[in-house]
């Protein structure tokens, strides 16, 4: 039989069990996040909010979680209760973010500006006047939209889109250039147009005619991304990189205009950044997009995730037939 002495007894009495406490759930939440592992990060910060109900720290960091998975309502209702009891200033951009990702872009400009107000050189301050630039972008665009017959416009558009998605360059063609002479002022069909133009063929015409736009409009997105593809497929790797350099600093607030970048990105060979925009996309606002499943599947494959690639396929194939007639990402 053993016996414990009087030395020993004392070391296991004196034992201090480990109780984890809320920076530790936080610090494991926040190293969870920076891999993306949203899920777990977001358990681990529920658990340092239980343990520290009123840092407001805990409660923000859980709202960008929330952000990041689409759930943005969810992550306001964090922010708004943060702000009811401390003036947590960094949740005004925050909360700005959140009503741009819904649409609500009034309500977004309206906390944008408190921010800027209240800290005008704070962490988010260079965030917030981006945000603001682009709402402003968006309100021009709207101006623009509400002079136009809207009707006639959007069945164009919508036709336009149909042909493009299925890679119809030569009927999209004959549609945009009727949409270009009925509405001149609007921008988008032009670059629609040279895309159209580029991959029927007519490869110096349209890289001319995006080059004129662009020195027009150096900020256009469309432009920025047409030329990192056009360059790209002439082979002009220098120059797609130029392009490709300036839109990766680009986070666009609507879906469709992060999933052109993600496109650009996986149709100029840059697969690790186009993972990151296609993962951080809400699914259910571009799955009318066939070249959501297009370029997403050909991104996975080529990172080595071929069941991943597979799914998307398969969910694309199943939604637009279409895709069924083209090859598949193992093709690519």
């Amino acid at each position: 039989m053993s016996h414990v002495t009087n030395k020993e007894e004392n070391k296991v009495n004196n034992i201090v069990p480990y109780i984890p406490d809320g920076d530790f759930y936080f610090t494991k939440g926040v190293e969870a996040f920076r891999n993306r592992k949203f899920d777990i990060a977001l358990k681990w910060m529920k658990k340092a909010v239980e343990q520290k109900p009123n840092e407001p720290l805990y409660q923000c960091q859980m709202s960008i979680i929330y952000t990041e998975i689409g759930a943005y309502h969810a992550a306001n209702q964090l922010l708004t209760n943060v702000l009811q009891s401390s003036d947590y200033i960094d949740c005004y951009y925050l909360i700005a973010n959140n009503y741009a990702h819904l649409g609500l872009l009034n309500d977004a400009k309206k906390y944008a500006t408190s921010y800027l107000d209240k800290e005008p050189d704070g962490d988010f301050s260079d965030d917030a006047k981006q945000l603001l630039e682009l709402i402003e972008i968006d309100d021009e665009e709207l101006d623009e939209f509400d002079l136009e017959d809207e009707d006639e416009l959007l069945i164009y558009q919508e036709t336009a889109f149909f042909h493009m998605e299925k890679m119809e360059w030569e009927k999209a063609l004959p549609v945009i250039e009727k949409m270009i002479e009925l509405f001149p002022n609007h921008e988008n069909p032009k670059h629609d147009y040279t895309q159209a133009l580029f991959f029927s063929g007519r490869k110096e015409d349209a890289l001319g005619k995006e080059l004129e736009q662009f020195d027009e409009y150096p900020n256009s997105l469309y432009s920025l991304t047409n030329l990192a593809i056009f360059y790209y497929e002439l082979g002009e790797k220098e120059k797609s990189d130029r392009f490709i350099q300036a839109i990766s600093n680009v986070y666009p607030i609507h879906e469709q205009q992060k999933l052109k970048i993600a496109v650009t990105l996986a149709r100029t060979a840059n697969y690790e950044e186009a993972h990151l925009r296609f993962r951080s996309m809400t699914k259910g606002k571009v799955k009318n997009h066939s070249s959501y499943y297009r370029w997403y599947s050909r991104t996975a494959y080529h990172l080595g995730e071929t069941s991943k690639a597979l799914e998307l396929w398969k969910e694309g194939c199943n939604l637009h037939p279409h895709l069924a007639k083209e090859k598949g990402p193992w093709d690519s």
